[in-house]
This record gives C-alpha cells, sequence and structure tokens, in this order.
C-alpha cells in the first residue's frame, strides 16, 4: 500500500527501499545488518572503568570506526529529562548530532532521533533540515520519528506542488509549502522504535528500518524464546500494505577470547553498578522516574523471564566470539534482520569486535565481505592487520 500525500490528488510518496541503487538497498544485501547505537550523554552504568564520553568528538570517531569496518548504520537516541534526570550534566541532540557527522563520513548510513512533540516544530522546518541533511549525506541520512506529524512532512518530501494543510488540533498549518530540493531517493531512511500495537500499524505504513524490544527481557534465552511471535507480528502487518522493512535489535555485546573471561568482564561491570533503584539510568528497569516506554521494555520486569545483568542494550550477548556469533546467528533465523551495537566501552569493544568476531560472522554466512572507501582501505585489510597484531 503506497503511502500518498495528504494533498486530495497529491501523488504516491516513494522511499528508498524503492530505488535499486540507494545507499539503504545496497545494506540490504547483507544477510544481517550492522550498526553501533551511539550515547550521546552520559551514561554511567557503572564505575568500572571505561574511555566513553558524551562528546562529538568521541562518538564521531566510533562512527569512524564502524564505517571503517564496513558497518552500515550508526544511530542515537534523544531525551529530553529535567536536571538531575541524567546520570550527567551533558546530552548531545541526535538530530544535530549525527546530521554534522554526514560531512565527515562517506559510506555509513546516519540515523538522527528527533522528538517533535517538544516544540511546536513546524513540518516546513523538519522537511526542510532533512532535505538538506539527506543531500549533505548524499541519501544516508535518515531520521526516528513517530508521530501523524510524518504525514505532512513525508508529503512535503515527495509533493510535485504546493501544499496547503490545516488540523484542528495542531498549532501549526501550511499554506502553499514547498520544499526544494527533494530528497535523493524519495524520502530519507525513516526509522522506528516501537513496541505498542499503534506503533507498530504507523511503522508498518512508513519505517524502512523498525527497532523491536524482546518482549521476554534483556536476558538472551527468554529473548530467543518471545521474539518469533513479535517480529512475525511486524512483518505481516508489513506484507498487509505491500511494503519491505527490516527488523533490528539493539544488543550490548560483552565479549572476550573465552567464556570464563567474557563473564568476568560482565561480572566485572555489574560488581559496579549503583546498589539503588532511584535513579533512572539506561538498563535500570526499576527507576520509577522516567518509565516512559512500558510496552516495550515491560518484559524487564515480567517474572517469568530469565533477567540479565542490567549492562545496557535491549538483550545482551554475552561470551566469547564463537558464543556471540551463535546467538547473533540464533537470532538472525527467527527474523532479526540487522543489529545496533552497544558496548559496555565503545572504543575498545568496537576494535575487539572487528578483530574477533566480524571474521566469524563472515564466516558464518551473516557477513558479505566489502570494501569500503573510507581512509582507503578495505575492511578485510584491516581485520587481518589486526590479526597480525
Amino acid at each position: 500500500m503506497t503511502a500518498k500525500s495528504v494533498r486530495e490528488g497529491g501523488p504516491d510518496l516513494k522511499g528508498p527501499f524503492d530505488f535499486p541503487d540507494t545507499p539503504l538497498s545496497r545494506a540490504a544485501h547483507q544477510p544481517l545488518l550492522l550498526g553501533v547505537f551511539l550515547n550521546l550523554q552520559d551514561i554511567n552504568i557503572s564505575s568500572y572503568p571505561t574511555s566513553n564520553t558524551w562528546t562529538f568528538d568521541y562518538n564521531v570517531n566510533i562512527v569512524r570506526q564502524a564505517e571503517a569496518l564496513g558497518l552500515e548504520l550508526a544511530f542515537s537516541r534523544t531525551q529530553w529529562l529535567p536536571k538531575g534526570g541524567y546520570d550527567g550534566e551533558a546530552s548531545l541532540d541526535a538530530f544535530v548530532a549525527l546530521g554534522a557527522m554526514a560531512a565527515v563520513t562517506k559510506t555509513i548510513m546516519l540515523i538522527s532521533t528527533m522528538h517533535v512533540l517538544y516544540g511546536p516544530l513546524h513540518p516546513l522546518h523538519i522537511a526542510k533540515y532533512g532535505a538538506t541533511l539527506d543531500h549533505i549525506a548524499k541519501g544516508r541520512w535518515g531520521i526516528n520519528i513517530v508521530t501523524e506529524l510524518f504525514n505532512v512532512v513525508n508529503s512535503l518530501w515527495g509533493e510535485t506542488d504546493n501544499l496547503s494543510y490545516k488540523r484542528k488540533v495542531s498549532p501549526w498549518s501550511l499554506e502553499n509549502a514547498w520544499i526544494t530540493p527533494k530528497p535523493l531517493f524519495g524520502r530519507p531512511v525513516l526509522v522506528n522504535a516501537t513496541g505498542s500495537p499503534a506503533g507498530m500499524e504507523f511503522a508498518a505504513q512508513y519505517s524502512d528500518l523498525i527497532f523491536i524490544t524482546s518482549p521476554g527481557g534483556v536476558h538472551i534465552e527468554s529473548a530467543l524464546e518471545t521474539l518469533p511471535e513479535h517480529i512475525a507480528v511486524i512483518k505481516a502487518a508489513a506484507r498487509a500494505k505491500g511494503r519491505t522493512i527490516k527488523t533490528l535489535i539493539n544488543p550490548v555485546i560483552v565479549s572476550r577470547h573465552t567464556p570464563e573471561e567474557a563473564e568476568a568482564y560482565a561480572q566485572s561491570i555489574f560488581a559496579g553498578k549503583p546498589k539503588t533503584d532511584s535513579k533512572a539510568t539506561f538498563g535500570n528497569t526499576n527507576a520509577k522516574a522516567w518509565d516512559s516506554d512500558a510496552h516495550a521494555w515491560r518484559g524487564r520486569k515480567d517474572a517469568r523471564h530469565k533477567q540479565g545483568l542490567g549492562l545496557g542494550g535491549n538483550i545482551e550477548i554475552i561470551g566469547s566470539p564463537e558464543q556471540v556469533v551463535e546467538q547473533l546467528v540464533a537470532l538472525h533465523k527467527l527474523g532479526i534482520d540487522g543489529v545496533q551495537l552497544c558496548f559496555y566501552d565503545f572504543e575498545k569493544d568496537l576494535e575487539y569486535f572487528g578483530r574477533k568476531i566480524l571474521p566469524l560472522l563472515e564466516e558464518a554466512g551473516l557477513r558479505v565481505p566489502i570494501k569500503t572507501d573510507a581512509e582507503g582501505l578495505s575492511r578485510c585489510v584491516i581485520v587481518r592487520l589486526g590479526q597480525q597484531q
């Protein structure tokens, strides 16, 4: 079911999957999409040492590192909290930060989260900003947005004529609105993170990539038990609308050479976690203050499911490189099309992932070796150099 402009008699609206040579269509040739889930704010899960910072310089270096490894995606959430709501005081806006990264990267897709309810933001501005970032990134930029406001933004991107639009409730209206240049491939990549029936309906109609959450919580065994039905519902809804979508999930990867070393690393992180549940931190499922995603995260409070260590991410994958690949293979068999990787220490753990785990994913058939022009090196060369160290 093709999306249509909100203007009566307006055109059908296309997306990146409707064109064969977009960055998204090329990325979809990978059996398992890979990305990084950036932390653009202070997130202090544990007192165990880490190199992580909220700064732009640190995060853009992580994105460049991911790009050099051939990863397809970089994504970050955005939060708006009162003073004291964050682990620390600093938090970058994902719309601005990921957009800025478009000018200093070449191949990786960059997904910005935008909270349109903090505003009011006018759809004409959002459409113009998005079209501009789309051109800077040459079709690699996308947006994570959930609101009926998107119907109008999408219409502005695809319209062939001026658009006028009035709503009874909204504080904005359009009168002969026009956006040019148009995005390169219909519209930017659209992502939704959803767990509610209404959210899944919206995602099935519009989204290219859908972040899903384990109904069984973070423990990998419970996730594998409960995900199949959840994935089937989302993919069936997309098929009913004649659309192509990819499902993504956000695991935290805790890996070392042996199972024992990986478990020791995980336990060291866990030992450094705050002993109080009063503060709302990423991965703290008992905090009451900012419980804003009940549908997606309720599995973390369900006594029927095994519970993890609360190390961050939507599910926890802990083990040797071989065990990590085994769990990623299992997720892929259930219908997961990609993973947005989270690490306790992004700089060190992403390097380890590229050196020790990525080659095993290729051997398992989940990744097709490709060359990138980032720094003029192929991902395969980088891996081989790492293995010689």
